[in-house]
């Protein structure tokens, strides 16, 4: 945990799809003072016709992206991250305002199981990332 799952109608590289994955990793880390490790994206295809947009007239391709995250951060905070991976996949993948929605599912640290750091996770604190840093004398940011 975190788990950010991107629904896509549309084919993309993988290295496309690699360049997004890190810059999610990038944009979480620091925007939400999280330790990059924790992160796992998902880019799903569901090719055409897998994924619509309802409107007054006909539904269109869209894509949407789900995060799982832990709770304890603002609604301003989250709304920030949100445009940031917007523009991510807007400058990545071709997205526009008109076709990606964001989603957010906050969960308790225990209710998220992670085998790197030892098994259920901590509930998320300000300042966690710093932690990370100061015990492993690693930088939580990869790039």
């Amino acid at each position: 945990m975190p788990y950010l799952q991107l629904d896509t109608p549309f084919h993309h590289s993988d290295d496309d799809k690699r360049a997004l994955a890190k810059k999610f990793g990038e944009i979480y880390s620091v925007h939400m003072s999280a330790n990059v490790n924790r992160l796992t994206v998902a880019i799903r295809e569901l090719g055409e016709g897998g994924i619509w947009r309802c409107s007054e007239g006909d539904p269109y391709p869209a894509g949407i992206l789900m995060l799982d995250i832990r709770e304890g951060r603002t609604a301003e905070t989250r709304e920030q991250l949100a445009w940031k991976l917007v523009g991510a996949c807007q400058e990545i993948l071709g997205f526009t305002n008109e076709n990606l929605n964001v989603e957010f599912t906050q969960h308790k640290g225990d209710e998220m199981f992670h085998t790197k750091f030892g098994g259920l996770s901590d509930d998320w604190r300000a300042g966690e990332a710093d932690k990370f840093d100061a015990l492993s004398g690693k930088g939580a940011v990869a790039g």
